[in-house]
């Protein structure tokens, strides 16, 4: 058995670390998310086969952000007859604007990511049907035997604990530095 590739390691968790950011990225210039699913697996390909070209130490994610933004420029390229095609003007103006907000964006996502570990069991397994799987409230009463209005007052209060969190926990960040 051979020892494990250092740069694959590293590669893989750059990554991990940065996946569900270039995700949300890719998603804000391209309408569909079957297309943006495509495109971003296109996009890790290109980063895994050109990451002998990064420099260690550098920005990662700024890095695979501009590999993303090209893999959506050649996806536009091959359906260029798509009716809801945006210019290439707007699709860079999003992508500065997304550039300019990164850090921030970051920080609530890690932020989210630890007010969702606060929940119950119960509560994330509610978010992870209606969010993760896409179910409508109705499906979700079938399969929790709850009243559609049970479960739309909980994803209420849900969201309101979650965003009270996260908003707790920017500031708290914010105050330490």
């Amino acid at each position: 058995m051979s020892a494990p590739d250092p740069q694959a390691e590293e590669f893989v968790v750059l990554l991990a670390r940065h996946e569900r950011l270039l995700g949300a990225y890719v998603m804000t210039l391209v309408p569909h998310p079957a297309d943006a699913d495509d495109i971003l697996q296109e996009a890790k390909v290109v980063m895994w086969r050109a990451f002998h070209q990064f420099q260690p130490g550098t920005n990662f994610a700024a890095w695979a952000r501009k590999i993303a933004f090209h893999q959506v420029l050649a996806f536009r390229k091959r359906r260029h007859r798509d009716q809801l095609d945006f210019s290439e003007t707007f699709l860079q103006a999003v992508a500065e604007e997304m550039e300019t907000h990164s850090d921030q964006l970051e920080r609530r996502e890690r932020a989210l990511q630890g007010c969702l570990a606060k929940l119950s069991k119960d509560h994330r397994q509610v978010l992870e049907l209606r969010y993760h799987e896409g179910l409508t409230l109705e499906d979700m009463s079938a399969r929790l035997d709850r009243t559609t209005t049970a479960l739309y007052r909980l994803l209420s209060r849900i969201r309101v604990a979650l965003h009270g969190c996260i908003t707790q926990t920017l500031a708290s960040a914010a105050h330490e530095l």
